[in-house]
C-alpha cells in the first residue's frame, strides 16, 4: 500500500507553469528516478563485486608475502646465530692465541732476566765473598786477642 505521501506526489506539477497540460494525472516521477537508476546500480553492484574479488586477491597475495618475509626472516635469524657461533669460535681461537704469545714473551723475558740476574750474581760474588770473608774476620779477630774487653768497653769474659 502507497503511503500518503506517495499519493501527493501524483498531484505535484507535471511541467512548468503556462498553458493547460492535457487532462490526465502526471507520471510517478519516483518511478522514472527508479528507472533510470536501475543500470547504474548495476553496474556499481558489478564494480563492488569486481572491488571485492581485488580486495581478496591483495589479501592473499599479502598475507603470501607476509609468510614468504616470515621464512625468509626465520633464515636469516637461523645463519646468524650460526654466523655468531663461528665469530665466537674464531674470536676465543684469536683470543687464545695472542694469550699464548703475550704468555711465551712473558716467559722469553722472563729466561732473560734470569740469565741476567746469574751473570751480576757471578761477576759479584768473587767480591761479596772476599767482603764477607773480611766482615767475619774483623768479627772474629776480637775473640782471639787475649784482651778481656772490647771495643765498647764491655768485658767478653764468659758467665761465672
Amino acid at each position: 500500500m502507497a503511503g500518503f505521501r506517495d499519493f501527493l506526489t501524483r498531484f505535484r506539477p507535471a511541467a512548468t507553469p503556462g498553458r493547460a497540460a492535457p487532462g490526465g494525472v502526471p507520471a510517478d516521477r519516483s518511478a522514472v528516478f527508479a528507472a533510470e537508476l536501475v543500470p547504474p546500480l548495476a553496474l556499481l553492484d558489478q564494480a563492488e563485486a569486481e572491488a571485492r574479488s581485488i580486495r581478496e586477491r591483495a589479501a592473499r597475495a599479502a598475507e603470501e608475502k607476509r609468510r614468504e618475509a616470515e621464512a625468509r626472516a626465520e633464515q636469516i635469524v637461523a645463519a646468524a646465530h650460526a654466523d655468531a657461533r663461528l665469530v665466537r669460535a674464531e674470536s676465543a681461537d684469536r683470543t687464545v692465541h695472542e694469550a699464548e704469545t703475550e704468555a711465551a714473551d712473558l716467559r722469553d723475558r722472563a729466561i732473560h732476566e734470569v740469565a741476567a740476574v746469574r751473570e751480576r750474581a757471578t761477576a759479584r760474588m768473587p767480591l761479596l765473598i772476599d767482603r764477607v770473608a773480611a766482615l767475619t774476620a774483623e768479627e772474629l779477630t776480637p775473640l782471639r786477642e787475649p784482651s778481656s774487653t772490647t771495643s765498647t768497653g764491655t768485658s767478653r769474659e764468659g758467665p761465672p
